[in-house]
């Protein structure tokens, strides 16, 4: 599953009841809306305890953050299986390999310090080259360019590389880069070519750009 880590599942087993294999989009939508009437924060906002509102707080908010990538999920479901023609487009099939030799992401945002979030710097400033390994993968970002401060101007490009190797888990670049850019993108570039700002669209391009081979695994 493209969008989920094992934490995320085990959450939606926990919240929603069921494993994520075994929800649909009715049963999402339906179970959606009996969590949401159920731990909105306004129904804590009786007790006096402010731990316990910012407890019911962050709970509404991590199932908020579930159901948008439940969401994106479902979204792409009817992309996925319709392109899934592995004679067409091999990058897409299950034992398919991919290394990223810089490749090139682009993005245009007017959120002057997501560079800075990205990259984890602290003091406002990246040099040309600095790198910043993905949590939980072997794969990093490279800046292509300085930047110090906020830069002048309504919008600005975010220019780096994407480096990974054949062990790399594309599903989990994806999910990080994605939750750390969620709302803030105007225009997501791959290798040039605008992307649809969705979670499978970033996959699919990076998968399509990436891609080495197929290996079919030895028959005995």
């Amino acid at each position: 599953m493209i969008l989920f880590t094992e934490q995320d599942k085990e959450a939606i087993q926990k919240y929603f009841g069921v494993t994520l294999e075994a929800l649909d989009m009715a049963r999402f939508e339906e179970l959606l809306r009996e969590l949401r009437s159920r731990f909105h924060p306004d129904n804590f906002e009786k007790f006096d305890d402010e731990a316990v509102r910012e407890m019911a707080t962050e709970r509404f908010q991590l199932i908020e953050a579930l159901a948008a990538k439940l969401q994106s999920y479902f979204a792409g479901g009817a992309s996925l299986n319709a392109t899934l023609r592995t004679d067409q487009e091999p990058f897409m099939h299950p034992n398919a390999l991919f290394r990223g030799n810089r490749l090139k992401v682009e993005i245009i945002t007017s959120n002057k310090d997501l560079k800075y979030r990205l990259f984890g710097a602290r003091y406002r400033w990246l040099k040309f080259g600095d790198t910043f390994k993905i949590p939980g993968t072997e794969a990093a970002l490279t800046i292509d360019e300085d930047y110090a401060g906020a830069s002048i101007g309504y919008q600005e490009s975010i220019r780096m590389y994407l480096t990974f190797d054949e062990q790399a888990s594309i599903e989990v670049i994806v999910d990080w880069l994605y939750s750390h850019t969620q709302g803030q993108v105007r225009t997501l570039l791959v290798a040039g070519t605008p992307v649809p700002l969705d979670p499978f669209s970033l996959f699919r391009a990076i998968r399509q750009r990436a891609f080495l081979r197929v290996e079919l695994p030895a028959s005995t």
